[in-house]
């Protein structure tokens, strides 16, 4: 890089992280750094030979770029969590060709990823996580690079790091039945399984320089379309949401145990702090209480086909629902935005019931 080039840069980052100071660290953070699937993902399956994309109408109907791989009707999850932290909204990492691109946040997620590799395989093509820890790693290289290494480790440690994982594994992979993983583990040991490797894979986050993480668990799943669809009476298994219990048990176990510090030997990971999003309360406290919320429409989705709507998934230029802001579900699988920034706004605001054991907002100031 251009001597004139690198300066340039520098100041760019200087200016970042001078304007997160001066905002007193309450509420902002110089980056977003996003790793999950579908629910997630902002157009990083776009250009793989993968089953799972979203990048056509009328996906992102009520986005302002229109269809661009996002899995919704417009904002995601971290969307509007971009948007409260002060930050603009994170590319995906497969348009993110130059630092100057990654300084404020990237987006690794993928649609049919999971925590395990070979979970979404029906799908063919995803970034399970692994890989996007790995191109986490490639980011940071990139960054240090082009800005060095004091202020590099200040930007990542500075920044948040969230992770939304562990859907696929359940839907794409324990519950298909052409995978074998329910005959070789029960549900207890399948999210053992999971909560090790998620260990794991958080280890080498903080490894990679990240020191503030939102870490979400599994949502509800036992209403969504597709899985209503399945009953003829359209109605919800408790018997899927039953079996997710046990992952997110053990997920704010694993959270509890590495904010404990005191390095290696105690399992904690020291100077880190990580935060447990519960996405399966908030969701269960909207179906249980759709109006108080503003929803009216909940068992089936916005945009599909056959029973529940969720026999088949929102196809290219099908018409959707016209009053997408009652819907609770978008497709067979996924909430719509209104949903999705219910979820950030309390991530962001909320009390320890739904985010623990600080809110982002807290997190972001620490």
């Amino acid at each position: 890089m251009a001597a004139a080039g690198l300066l340039q840069l520098r100041l760019l980052l200087l200016a970042v992280l001078a304007v997160t100071a001066a905002a007193g660290g309450v509420g902002r953070a110089p980056a977003l750094f996003v790793f999950g699937d579908s629910l997630i993902d902002s157009g990083n399956n776009n250009n793989l030979a993968s089953l799972a994309k979203a990048n056509y109408f009328p996906y992102g109907i009520d986005f302002a770029d229109g269809p661009t791989g996002r899995f919704c009707n417009g904002y995601t999850i971290v969307d509007e969590l971009a948007e409260l932290l002060g930050l603009p909204l994170v590319p995906p990492y497969s348009e993110a060709s130059s630092v100057q691109q990654v300084l404020q946040g990237t987006n690794y997620a993928s649609a049919a990823a999971g925590i395990l590799d070979d979970s979404g395989g029906n799908f063919v093509g995803r970034i399970p996580f692994n890989q996007q820890i790995q191109n986490f790693e490639s980011t940071v290289a990139q960054i240090t690079s082009a800005v060095g290494a004091s202020a590099a480790t200040d930007l990542v440690s500075r920044s948040i790091l969230f992770v939304g994982m562990g859907s696929n594994d359940y839907l794409n992979n324990y519950l298909m039945p052409n995978y074998d993983t329910r005959r070789r583990y029960s549900p207890q040991q399948f999210a053992d399984l999971l909560a090790r490797q998620l260990a794991a894979q958080l280890t080498r986050l903080y490894n990679a320089g990240g020191r503030r993480f939102v870490v979400a668990g599994v949502g509800s799943m036992g209403c969504i379309p597709s899985v209503l669809a399945q009953s003829v009476a359209g109605r919800c298994s408790q018997e899927v949401d039953d079996l997710v219990l046990p992952f997110n048990a053990n997920v704010r176990a694993l959270l509890d145990g590495l904010n404990a510090g005191g390095g290696a030997a105690g399992g904690g990971l020291p100077g880190a702090r990580l935060t447990y999003l519960d996405n399966f309360r908030i969701f269960r406290a909207i179906l249980g209480d759709p109006a108080a919320f503003g929803f009216s429409v909940v068992d089936r989705g916005c945009c599909g086909i056959g029973r529940n709507r969720g026999q088949v998934t929102c196809l290219p230029f099908m018409p959707p629902c016209d009053d997408r802001e009652r819907y609770v579900f978008w497709d067979a699988y996924h909430p719509t935005a209104a949903v999705n920034v219910i979820i950030a706004r309390l991530a962001f605001h909320g009390g320890a019931d739904v985010v623990s054991p600080v809110n982002v907002r807290q997190l972001a100031g620490l």
